[in-house]
């Protein structure tokens, strides 16, 4: 008698015997060359020149914006810029402004596809809140439709340096920031950036 629970990993090493025995030993090396490939290339991890300018927010992430807007977290209007990475962008995301981490939260969620707006608010989520010299600033990632794990490198209390590395989205995936009102956008629908180098908003000097 085998217990039900384990028919489906003894299916699993049913099929990836007779695929072995099928395929010849250069195919199947070739596959896993691939694979090992596309995955090197997915968890890359470049340096970046940040900005040394007074005032600014980089981008926390590689890839297209999809959305500029204003919402109200918690009471408090937000300016929002959302950027959707697809697989072949860098997934690693990066601190957007200097400051102290106010909070980590995860929340669990769903997993629609990560362009889709209402993804913003229903998917798998961190929310990660820093207190900075501007402002409250929150940076979300979320989770798409391929992506099952957004990772935070970052605790309750850290200090933080603006492009410092802030987590981890594992596939493709949405970043969400908001930011103080009083921030100037310079990025407009449609840009595609770069986490840590890219200039996506100002604040007026103080």
């Amino acid at each position: 008698m085998i217990a039900k629970e384990g028919f489906p990993f003894i299916l699993t090493a049913v099929v990836a015997f007779l695929v072995v025995l099928v395929i010849s030993k250069q195919l199947l090396l070739l596959m896993i060359i691939i694979l090992l490939a596309l995955f090197v290339w997915f968890f890359r991890d470049p340096e970046r020149d940040i900005p040394p300018f007074e005032g600014i927010v980089v981008s926390p992430a590689d890839g297209k914006v999809v959305d500029i807007s204003e919402e109200k977290v918690d009471e408090q209007e937000f300016k929002k810029i959302s950027i959707f990475m697809n697989v072949f962008d860098v997934h690693v995301n990066r601190v957007p402004l200097t400051g102290e981490v106010v909070s980590v939260e995860h929340k669990p969620g769903k997993f629609l596809a990560a362009n889709r707006p209402e993804s913003s608010i229903e998917n798998e989520q961190n929310i990660i809140k820093i207190i900075t010299e501007y402002g409250n600033v929150i940076v979300k990632q979320v989770a798409g439709l391929v992506a099952r794990r957004t990772v935070s490198y970052l605790n309750t209390g850290d200090k933080v340096l603006i492009g410092e590395r802030l987590g981890i989205i594992k596939f493709s995936s949405r970043v969400d920031l908001y930011l103080p009102m009083n921030a100037h956008v310079v990025v407009e629908l449609n840009d595609r950036v770069k986490a840590g180098e890219s200039i996506i908003a100002r604040f007026e000097s103080k």
